[in-house]
């Protein structure tokens, strides 16, 4: 599971695969997803395996509280609800609508390294009592290796993503350049300026430019 999570290629596939492997490594799971905590209260679905997954994580933000929801927020390893058809004061206005989406059990698994707070990894099952403590080891350990893998996976595309920007930065600087025999630090400016005068953000503008030839609102110096 550790070798698959760290070979997969794009965020959304380590993800994807996180949540496929919670289905089948830990006892009683039959739906799981990802969320994250955004502004401190907005609800994010990351990735799942079922609308029911998405409608908790709504339901979650809607009223604010849950298990899934808390996990994230507070960075606790794990939150669980043996058993939804009973009353729970932990989330007395969550409860109730879990049990009308035909919710058993849940547990909620902070996805967290020493650097990052990640999310939470949601576990669900139509059956009051399906997870065991053996479910919350098992859940814990995928937990901790997923955490790795997806702040690996999300590092790797950052970086892509700022090579890509430096590449087209550079491009457009090299354009700028030529056209209007400027040094580099002027041609740099010309690309800032732009940005903020059109709030487009920088790598943008430096795509434009070094796909077209041409800087949006750009003045002949």
């Amino acid at each position: 599971m550790a070798r698959d999570l760290l070979a997969q290629t794009s965020v959304d596939k380590t993800l994807d695969r996180i949540v496929a492997h919670a289905v089948k490594l830990v006892d009683g799971c039959q739906d799981s997803g990802v969320l994250v905590i955004e502004g401190g209260r907005r609800v994010r679905t990351l990735a799942a395996n079922s609308d029911l997954v998405h409608t908790s994580d709504a339901v979650q933000e809607e009223v604010g509280e849950g298990p899934c929801f808390d996990a994230a927020r507070y960075a606790h390893e794990v939150y669980r609800i043996e058993d939804v058809t009973r009353e729970e004061e932990r989330w007395a206005r969550y409860v109730p609508r879990a049990r009308e989406l035909g919710i058993g059990s849940i547990m909620g698994f902070c996805l967290y390294t020493e650097d990052d707070n990640l999310g939470a990894l949601n576990m669900y099952s139509p059956h009051p009592g399906a997870f065991t403590e053996r479910s919350e080891h098992i859940g814990w350990l995928l937990a901790s290796h997923a955490a790795v893998a997806f702040s690996s996976a999300r590092s790797h595309a950052q970086l892509e993503t700022a090579m890509a920007s430096r590449h087209d930065i550079g491009a457009a600087m090299g354009i700028l350049m030529e056209r209007y025999s400027i040094p580099a630090q002027q041609a740099f400016t010309v690309l800032k300026e732009s940005s903020q005068t059109q709030n487009v953000k920088l790598r943008d503008i430096a795509r434009t430019v070094a796909e077209t030839g041409e800087i949006p609102g750009a003045v002949d110096r």
